[in-house]
């Protein structure tokens, strides 16, 4: 872990988040804007109205935009919109919108690329992406051999990605969240979703497409009237929540409850940093989902592409961020106190008694919680750990043990969150005798003392909510329940189309590098590792965050150079279309198919009726 924070530290410097930001602005000018053309254009194209059954490729417009969003709409809109919230602040939502915005642009021009570029040796089965990008612009210009290597580097990274963010962030995600709300073991929620993702991805992109279509409508439709039904609940907190939004953009978020604060450094990394990862903006993993479209205009798909970090990130990850702080679940109050008498004290951590005052690796020493109190006789001991509070006990019930919890103290400065306030985590356990803590160790050079603030009483313990289980909590608080089902089904169909779409993409990784036959092999893998990721690989988020952090980060990285090379002839290609369009040189559309048609792909099958302008099927 300490190696992966090293090189995340590298790979994701302030300078990055600004140079891809800077990419999706240069494309939106060069673009002329394009994020309007995805919305009026792009969605009559996802209609049908374009679709062609003649046309090279294995599923339409509406299908390729649903197996790209099965892989962007998923756990983070649930999990990493909640890790973006609790530790950037409020800000990290308006980077989030950032980057959805300027987003639009740049998915429309990797897709464009991948799409003039993609090999339809096969019709009913083209390959696409950045790789096919690489090796065949920079064939023509003399350099096959650089063109190969650079879109070999593009696989691997692709492969990290898939291994990290798209199987084992899905994985761990969904056995949390399972685990937090039913005493289900994570192992075997990851046995089930290996075995459903395999009985999908062994049936092939066409498979995928059609589960996908079905999947991602059902799905967010679902999560976003159960987000509008908090909402409203909380409608007066709203205006007062975008207000939050902006200023904590730009200022140094406070400390409240369980927020331990942020600098506006710390809100721009986690929020481009989750919304780089929930959208896929500038990763070149949804050109390769895209690239299967039945379409004879490159463009046409592209513009398509612009629709995903709206839908994505404009809608879903806001949604999702106005629940977590319109009920307060970010900087939420102590769930459990101390009763008074109790002396509540951090001491140095001394596992063996000898006396000694333990250290961790970089010699820093530790500290410990320690809570007593004075018997009748006049005796010092442990106290008793505290019930939760009746409004918890309302939203979570009692303690049930496995739960994490954490105090806060004042320690060593963070620079990420400008203040001094740490956190000493603990778990809970049930024993004969009632709840029970284990409380774990704080490195700080300075001694720790408890923080209170106007809320938080000394001995404040706080629940510590990971990734999804912070936005269960979020719906919980409004509607009791709600987020232990609504959330739960959110996860399992988030994680289920995440998971056969990203293993799509390293499919064809996999063909690119090695061929047909590695596919095989390769799906076996990917399925196993779901179950390796669900059975405590992974302990904690911030372990979540480095594994997945790694996988988006070094797919900017070989990603984003070849947009800058080739950009110019999707520009190109993208100011032409759109030219002969208004010229009248290109076909207009046709009659929009029936929805059930276009959902389910019949109208780019070999049989299907061809519709004119007069609503009759043309045979």
């Amino acid at each position: 872990m300490n190696v992966l924070n090293d090189v995340n530290g590298v790979i994701w410097h302030n300078y990055v988040l600004y140079i891809v930001l800077g990419v999706g602005v240069l494309f939106t000018f060069w673009s002329g804007f394009s994020q309007y053309r995805a919305l009026t254009h792009g969605v009559k194209v996802v209609r049908g109205e374009y679709d062609d059954k003649d046309d090279p490729g294995a599923i339409n417009h509406f299908q390729a935009l649903s197996a790209a969003l099965s892989a962007t709409v998923g756990l983070g809109n649930i999990a990493g919109v909640g890790v973006a919230v609790a530790l950037g602040g409020p800000g990290a939502v308006f980077w989030m919108w950032m980057v959805g915005i300027f987003g639009m642009a740049i998915k429309t021009t990797e897709v464009t690329l991948s799409m003039l570029y993609r090999n339809t040796d096969d019709p009913e089965n083209p390959h696409g992406g950045p790789m096919f990008v690489a090796a065949k612009a920079f064939k023509e210009r003399g350099l096959g051999g650089v063109g190969k290597a650079v879109g070999s580097i593009f696989v691997v990274t692709l492969l990290i990605s898939t291994i990290t963010g798209g199987n084992m962030f899905q994985a761990w995600s969904v056995g949390e969240i399972t685990n937090n709300y039913f005493p289900i073991p994570s192992i075997a929620t990851g046995i089930v979703l290996a075995a459903l993702v395999g009985l999908v991805i062994l049936g092939g992109i066409k498979r995928i497409g059609s589960v996908a279509g079905r999947i991602v409508p059902f799905m967010c439709a679902v999560y976003l009237l159960a987000a509008f039904a908090v909402l409203a609940l909380n409608i007066g907190e709203i205006p007062s929540m975008l207000v939050l939004i902006v200023k904590s953009a730009f200022s140094t978020a406070e400390a409240e409850g369980a927020f331990l604060g942020g600098t506006m450094g710390y809100a721009l990394l986690w929020g481009m940093k989750r919304a780089l990862f929930s959208s896929e903006a500038g990763q070149g993993s949804s050109p390769i989902a895209h690239s299967a479209a039945k379409t004879d205009e490159p463009v046409r798909e592209g513009v398509v592409a612009g629709l995903e970090p709206f839908i994505d990130t404009i809608v879903v990850c806001t949604l999702t961020a106005l629940v977590i702080l319109s009920t307060g679940a970010f900087n939420r109050s102590p769930e459990a106190v101390y009763p008074e008498g109790v002396i509540l004290s951090v001491v140095p951590h001394d596992a063996d008694n000898n006396g000694e005052q333990d250290t961790d690796s970089s010699g820093s020493p530790l500290w410990t919680l320690m809570a007593r109190l004075t018997n009748n006789a006049g005796a010092v001991i442990d106290a008793d750990f505290p019930n939760r509070n009746e409004e918890a006990r309302e939203t979570s019930g009692p303690w049930s043990g496995g739960e994490n919890v954490f105090v806060v103290v004042a320690g060593d400065r963070d620079d990420n969150t400008g203040r001094d306030l740490r956190r000493i985590p603990g778990s809970v356990s049930i024993g004969d005798d009632g709840p029970r803590v284990e409380w774990g160790t704080l490195a700080s050079t300075v001694e720790p003392t408890l923080h209170t603030d106007e809320r938080d009483g000394t001995g404040g313990i706080y629940v510590d909510y990971p990734g999804p289980s912070l936005t269960g909590h979020a719906f919980d608080r409004a509607i009791p329940g709600l987020g232990m089902w609504l959330v739960t089904l959110a996860a399992w169909l988030f994680a289920l189309s995440t998971a056969i779409s990203w293993s799509y993409y390293g499919e064809q990784g996999m063909v690119f590098l090695f061929g047909d036959k590695s596919v095989f092999p390769y799906k076996i893998v990917y399925c196993l590792a779901i179950v390796v990721a669900s059975a405590g690989f992974i302990e904690t988020d911030a372990e979540l965050d480095a594994l997945t952090s790694l996988g988006t980060g070094v797919m900017l990285w070989a990603n984003i150079p070849i947009m800058l090379l080739f950009g110019g002839i999707a520009m190109k290609a993208y100011h032409g279309y759109f030219a002969r369009m208004k010229s009248g040189e290109m076909e207009g559309p046709h009659k929009a198919p029936p929805i059930t048609d276009v959902v389910e792909g019949h109208d780019v099958e070999k049989d299907a009726p061809d519709f004119n302008g007069d609503d009759k099927p043309q045979s």
